[in-house]
């Protein structure tokens, strides 16, 4: 799994809305547990271009530039049709999880 800094604020911040920490049920402490977890056990990008605007939806550019910088073989995701073009331009496979799954058991 890559992350670049920015793509790891993103998330930080998108899992610690009230509405999401909710709907998973978990304390502001948990959300912030699992963001550390996140982040220790990803593989660092770094961020030599900025890719963007590349994509239609502005909250996938980091995905996309964290991908691209990092060099990464797919982008595992259930948002294919946004991402698309990642395949179509840079070679990137947008692959989704229970595929992913089934090429780990492999």
């Amino acid at each position: 799994m890559l992350l670049s800094v920015a793509l790891a604020l993103e998330y930080e911040a998108k899992c610690m809305l009230a509405e999401h920490r909710l709907a998973a049920g978990l304390s502001e402490a948990d959300a912030r547990l699992f963001i550390d977890g996140l982040i220790a056990l990803a593989e660092p990008v770094r961020s030599f271009f900025r890719w963007r605007p590349q994509l239609r939806d502005p909250g996938d550019e980091l995905v996309l530039e964290a991908a691209v910088n990092g060099r990464a073989d797919s982008i595992v995701t259930f948002n294919e049709k946004d991402l698309r073009y990642a395949q179509q331009s840079f070679g990137i496979n947008v692959i989704r999880p229970g595929e992913a799954l089934r090429r780990i058991k492999l």
